[in-house]
């Protein structure tokens, strides 16, 4: 498989330096070109890795369409990775049907709050835009894997498995996310992934959804709750944050065991909750331009340009970060609870990957997904189409699960108390489980 990746920042290096570890020969990633506006940016990349030939570094601009095929063609790709901010979207979809080919994303497109309700109903919702290009990949056959990074993708995976291998029925499904990272030392707010995209999920309204009820919105960092994270981490914080998962949910619901009910939490800190609240005060969250001594700026571009950077700052960091999918339902008419979920140790992926944690476990699972899709181990679940924009639910799960300890990202399964555990760890004590 030929594979151009735009975008060599956090993800687009873990990606390639992943893809490098798992297959050093290039028996299944035979290229992997890097792209990026700034062609010293992917040309550090390049030779990090130490083989341009295999890993060339090459210039594009992501709104340029005609650029991208061009690209696409002078490497016989057969993927098109999109791992840039979500704005540059839609020209990497279009360039990926123009040239036809795959197109993988860890992010879908953005969405748009309702103009008079945004706090209770929807507007455009989080990939309503690629959603709507699937007719156009099914024509042209090739799969567009719209979110296939950690959160959304892997979370994504555990919902599919979850109700394929622990559940008869499933009531709610709600990802979970925290971490105990932190860097010695320091103090004040630093961000771990994307400044951009981490503030418009912490503004935005947080998306939710239930069966009888459809799609409906919350306030941002809204309802926290308490929520316990294995591996050391502990008991965080969680609060309502604008996330794809919930769209996925609802839109794969008949193949969920019944699922009622979606939500999203992530949990941030307090500290880092007051920042967002404080930006938002100033309107410094916003990302329409205004007029600064002559100049056009968005002020959320500001303060993306000014923090300091997610992929050299995030190596500092000590401790682990973890993803996950939480899971209520019913097991033999018994009520069950369950979190599956990946933590990853921030300074092994330094050590490993030469990149932080948090970037690291998000490009692990569109390197899987490239793996399956290249060995022909991609299958549509229960007779999908094998082309369109795609969510990981609609594919058979267990080749995934399988591969991520040989990737170095084992998952884990949490049995919380439940009626059903308690009815299991009965028949254990008495000698009647096998």
């Amino acid at each position: 498989m030929r594979i151009v990746i735009v975008g060599s920042g956090g993800v687009g290096e873990s990606t390639a330096a992943i893809a490098k570890r798992r297959d050093p020969r290039g028996e299944i990633f035979e290229k992997i070109a890097l792209a990026d506006f700034d062609l010293a940016k992917a040309q550090a990349v390049s030779q990090r890795l130490g083989d341009a030939k295999r890993f060339p570094a090459e210039r594009a601009n992501a709104a340029n369409v005609a650029e991208l095929v061009a690209l696409v063609a002078k490497h016989d790709a057969d993927v098109l990775c999109s791992f840039l901010p979500v704005q540059f979207n839609p020209s990497t979809l279009q360039a990926a049907l123009e040239a036809k080919v795959h197109h993988l994303d860890a992010s879908t497109t953005l969405s748009v709050p309702h103009p008079t309700d945004p706090f209770h109903k929807p507007g455009k919702m989080l990939g309503e835009d690629e959603f709507a290009l699937s007719s156009a990949f099914e024509k042209i056959g090739r799969l567009a894997l719209a979110g296939w990074g950690v959160e959304p993708g892997m979370s994504d995976w555990y919902c599919r498995y979850a109700a394929d291998h622990f559940f008869d029925e499933i009531d709610e499904i709600g990802v979970r996310d925290g971490a105990n990272l932190v860097i010695p030392g320091a103090t004040g707010i630093s961000f771990g992934f994307s400044i951009w995209m981490t503030i418009e999920e912490c503004t935005n309204p947080a998306v939710c959804w239930e069966r009888d009820r459809g799609f409906y919105t919350v306030p941002p960092l809204s309802e926290p709750e308490p929520f316990f994270l294995p591996e050391g981490i502990g008991w965080v914080e969680c609060a309502h944050v604008e996330h794809e998962e919930v769209i996925a949910v609802g839109r794969t619901q008949h193949l969920l065991k019944g699922v009622k009910k979606a939500t999203f939490k992530y949990a941030l800190g307090e500290e880092f909750i007051r920042a967002m609240e404080v930006l938002k005060s100033l309107n410094l969250h916003k990302t329409d331009p205004i007029r600064v001594g002559g100049v056009e700026v968005s002020p959320r571009d500001v303060i993306a340009a000014a923090a300091p950077d997610p992929n050299e700052i995030g190596k500092r960091y000590v401790g682990q970060t973890c993803a996950g999918t939480w899971v209520k339902g019913r097991k033999d008419g018994m009520a069950r609870e369950l979190y599956l979920y990946q933590v990853t140790d921030n300074q092994e992926c330094v050590g490993l990957y030469g990149t932080q944690g948090v970037v690291a476990q998000t490009a692990f699972t569109g390197v899987v997904a490239l793996e399956l899709l290249a060995l022909g181990k991609l299958q549509g679940y229960r007779g999908n189409p094998e082309s369109g924009v795609r969510v990981p639910q609609e594919f058979g799960c267990d080749d995934f699960v399988a591969l991520q300890a040989e990737y170095g990202f084992p998952g884990g399964v949490l049995e919380m108390d439940s009626e059903y555990k308690r009815a299991q760890d009965h028949a254990r004590l008495v000698g009647g489980a096998k």
